[in-house]
C-alpha cells in the first residue's frame, strides 16, 4: 500500500485528484493538506488534514505527493517535496515556465525520485479511441488533425486562473492537455504557430487560442476558448483512407463534479448517442459508421504511477513528455507574440 498526501483541495484537489486516487487499489489518501476550512476533513474523515506543508512532509508514510494548488505554486511545492525524498505528482501545468520545469527533473533525478504531471486526459475514452483508430491504421496517413477543447463562460471570474499572473490563462489552463495528446500520437514538431488572444469583455488575460503543429506531412489545429456556444468537433481527423468525426467531451469530467467515484463497471462509458463517426474509403464512395467509443478512466493514470513507484512498470507521462509540453506552451506565447511561426529546435 502507498500512502499519498494531497496538498490543495480546492476544485482539482477535490474534484480530479482525491477521488481518483481513493480508487485505486494499492493507493491510500492518507492526508490532506488544506490550509482553510472542513471540507476534506469530512469528505475524507480517514485522511489526516494538516494545515503547513511541514506538518505534511513530517508524516514518514507518505510515499507520493500530488500538488493540485495554483499554478505559481507548483515548482517551490514539488522542489520541496522532492527534496524530502517524496515522489510527486504535479497538476498541469508542470510549472509556469521550462527552466522551473527543468529544474524540477534535475532535482527529482539526483534525488532518485518520480516525478510526473497529471494528464489524466490520456485517458479520455475519445482520446484513447484516436489512438486505436491510428494504430490499426483505420484512417491512412493522417493530412490533418483537428482538435477542440472549447467552453461556453462568457462572465469573468475573480479566479487565479483569470489574474494577470505567470501560467495564468486558457493557454496554459487547457492546452497542455491537447498538446500532451498531440506529442504522443505524432512526436515533436517541426514548427508551431500561435495565435493566443482576449475575447471576452473585461477579461485581462488570455481566453481563447488557436495553435498549429507543423509536421513534414500533416497539420495540427489546436483550439481553445470560452466564448463557443455552438457545437465544435472534439476531435476532426482526415487520412487518405477516411476521416473520423467525433463531439462532446469524455464524460468523466461531469461525473467527477457530480461528485461520483470512479467504482462502478460502467464508469467512463458513453452514451451511443455521443460517439464517433468513422468514414472509411471504398472504392470512389465512403463507408460511414458511428463508433463506440472506447471507456476512459482516469484510475489508469494513477495505477501506472503505483506501479512505477513500486518498479514494476515505466512511467507513462515521463519527465520528458512533461518538458515538451512547457516547451510548446512557451513557443506557442511567442509564436503568438511575433505573429509568425518559430522553430521547435530554434
Amino acid at each position: 500500500m502507498i500512502d499519498v498526501g494531497l496538498i490543495g483541495f480546492g476544485f482539482a484537489g477535490r474534484t480530479f485528484h482525491a477521488p481518483v486516487v481513493s480508487a485505486v487499489d494499492g493507493l491510500r489518501l492518507a492526508a490532506i493538506l488544506q490550509r482553510h476550512g472542513s471540507e476534506a476533513e469530512r469528505a475524507y474523515p480517514t485522511a489526516r488534514v494538516v494545515r503547513t506543508l511541514d506538518d505534511l512532509l513530517a508524516i514518514d508514510s507518505l510515499r507520493l505527493i500530488v500538488i493540485a494548488t495554483s499554478n505559481t505554486s507548483h515548482f517551490e511545492l514539488a522542489r520541496q517535496c522532492l527534496e524530502a525524498g517524496r515522489n510527486v505528482v504535479v497538476d498541469k501545468p508542470f510549472t509556469t515556465n521550462y527552466a522551473e520545469a527543468a529544474e524540477l527533473v534535475r532535482v527529482a533525478q539526483k534525488q532518485q525520485r518520480i516525478i510526473s504531471v497529471y494528464q489524466n486526459r490520456r485517458w479520455d475514452g475519445d482520446f484513447l479511441t484516436v489512438q486505436r483508430l491510428l494504430a490499426d491504421d483505420k484512417l491512412g496517413r493522417v493530412v490533418l488533425y483537428e482538435s477542440h477543447f472549447d467552453r461556453f463562460r462568457p462572465h469573468v471570474k475573480d479566479v487565479w486562473r483569470e489574474r494577470p499572473e505567470p501560467g495564468g490563462g486558457l493557454l496554459f489552463d487547457l492546452g497542455p492537455h491537447l498538446i500532451d495528446q498531440t506529442l504522443l500520437l505524432f512526436g515533436t514538431p517541426d514548427a508551431i504557430a500561435a495565435d493566443v488572444r482576449i475575447e471576452r469583455t473585461g477579461a485581462i488575460v488570455d481566453d481563447a487560442f488557436d495553435l498549429v503543429l507543423y509536421y513534414p506531412n500533416r497539420r495540427a489545429l489546436l483550439r481553445g476558448g470560452v466564448l463557443v456556444s455552438t457545437p465544435t468537433p472534439r476531435f476532426a481527423i482526415q487520412g487518405v483512407q477516411g476521416g473520423y468525426l467525433k463531439y462532446g467531451l469524455d464524460p468523466q469530467e461531469d461525473a467527477l463534479k457530480r461528485g461520483e467515484t470512479p467504482s462502478s463497471e460502467f464508469w467512463g462509458y458513453e452514451a451511443p448517442e455521443r460517439w464517433g463517426t468513422l468514414l472509411e474509403t471504398q472504392g470512389d464512395s465512403f463507408v460511414k459508421e458511428q463508433l463506440p467509443t472506447l471507456p476512459g478512466d482516469y484510475r489508469r493514470y494513477y495505477a501506472n504511477v503505483r506501479d512505477a513507484i513500486l518498479g514494476t512498470a515505466a512511467l507513462a507521462v515521463t519527465p520528458e513528455s512533461a518538458l515538451n509540453v512547457m516547451r510548446a506552451l512557451e513557443l506557442a506565447m511567442a509564436s503568438s507574440e511575433r505573429r509568425c511561426a518559430v522553430n521547435w529546435k530554434a
